[in-house]
């Protein structure tokens, strides 16, 4: 089951990231997981959050380039080699991961990765068919 991620188009300017920042936290929307690449102008802050259409919104309107993907919430035991095999199984299937990003969940042995590959459920139906657990929305935004 994919869920929604936000891309945000950051100037890479002091101030622009905590404006983003601040903002979602203004609005009452609190983060689950981010990422940010940069380059000399602008950066990407890739970012779950656990209210994205209204986060969607926020951000918007206040000038911001944003754009919803889908992404797929993978659950990983949180152990040495466990992230690695699981992206053995997308590679044995020649799925391809464009990025990916990890977070370990509060007061659990589970750590959480992020991907973004081309097919979310053909990446899910070979997932779970070798036993790898696919995170519930309920799982991330809460």
């Amino acid at each position: 089951m994919a869920i929604d991620q936000l891309s945000v188009f950051v100037e890479n300017k002091q101030g622009k990231l905590v404006e983003v920042l601040e903002a979602l936290g203004q609005a009452g929307i609190d983060l689950r997981a981010l990422s940010i690449a940069d380059t000399a102008d602008y950066g990407v802050l890739r970012v779950i959050v656990d209210r994205p259409v209204d986060a969607l919104k926020v951000l918007t309107d206040l000038g911001f380039a944003v754009r919803i993907n889908q992404v797929l919430p993978v659950s990983v035991d949180d152990a040495p080699g466990a992230l690695g095999n699981t992206l053995r199984v997308l590679s044995d299937a020649g799925i391809f991961v464009e990025y990916l990003y990890a977070f370990v969940a509060h007061g659990e042995d589970r750590a959480f990765v992020i991907l973004r590959v081309a097919d979310n459920e053909g990446a899910e139906k070979v997932l779970r068919g070798r036993g790898i657990a696919i995170a519930s929305k309920e799982e991330i935004y809460k």
